[in-house]
């Protein structure tokens, strides 16, 4: 019940506090940042870390790189947007609505999790999630939505890799985003689910489940990139700046992000 609890809450303060943003205005100082959910626990090491050394504040929210790309295109205020997909960042930008390309921040990867008492045998090929499902004995199974959400649609892409993709289907639990689907793969909603590496290593998820790294190669890859959108002020401009720094590459890099030029 612990760990429902505190996924729950985790979750719900990420809606509320999108909500909140979205019915309202930032304040000018403290600029709001619109941020993919497998960001959830590095983008918060690395705020704090910005607001220690430069002393400025930036405004959090998490959510699907998709759903945030439709506030963008339908004015809500944000000033940074960090999508899981880079495809969301280039077509904002091919329609005037983003300063530039942006950047690239990183390469995600996707896991196998399953909740610490499973007894699902857990390995990156799949191999005994298969066994489970022809045996009947998965029941429920956890992603985010593929209509509007990068790891969702990574999830998809390997599953169909290793040929789960029909099977599974009609088990699946979709969450809004992958930090919903986290919360379903270890509460005991479902048997477990594919998230976000980055959420798997957390110090805050480690102790809720068990998970496995899937092959690369067996999805799309997962390009990150980050904008400024055109209403971007100075202190995002610092904070766009800062996600490039070495600081916050070591920080990125503690939670499973790298680019194609680092060691992971």
């Amino acid at each position: 019940m612990f760990c429902r609890g505190l996924i729950s809450a985790w979750i719900a303060h990420c809606f509320a506090t999108a909500l909140i943003l979205l019915g309202g205005h930032a304040r000018a100082d403290e600029p709001v940042v619109a941020a993919a959910s497998d960001l959830k626990f590095a983008l918060e090491d690395v705020a704090q870390a910005f607001t220690l050394k430069t002393g400025h504040v930036v405004r959090l929210t998490f959510g699907s790189s998709g759903t945030f790309a439709t506030q963008i295109r339908n004015g809500a205020p944000f000033e940074l947007y960090l999508s899981a997909d880079e495809d969301h960042v280039l077509k904002l930008h091919a329609e005037g609505l983003t300063r530039d390309r942006g950047a690239l921040y990183a390469i995600g990867r996707i896991v196998l999790i399953v909740p610490p008492d499973s007894t699902l045998p857990l390995d990156g090929e799949l191999d005994g999630l298969a066994a489970w499902l022809a045996a009947g004995r998965i029941k429920r199974f956890a992603i985010a939505n593929p209509e509007h959400a990068p790891y969702g649609q990574r999830a998809e892409e390997a599953l169909r890799h290793a040929g789960l993709w029909d099977a599974i289907k009609p088990r699946l639990v979709l969450g809004e985003n992958v930090s919903q689907a986290a919360q379903f793969a270890i509460s005991g909603s479902a048997d477990g689910g594919i998230i976000a590496l980055s959420l798997a290593i957390s110090p805050q998820m480690i102790p809720l489940g068990r998970h496995a790294l899937i092959p690369a190669d067996w999805h799309a890859p997962l390009r990150q990139r980050m904008v400024l959108l055109r209403q971007a002020g100075a202190t995002a401009q610092h904070f766009y700046a800062y996600l490039q720094t070495a600081d916050a590459r070591v920080i990125m890099r503690r939670y499973g992000f790298v680019l194609a030029d680092e060691n992971g």
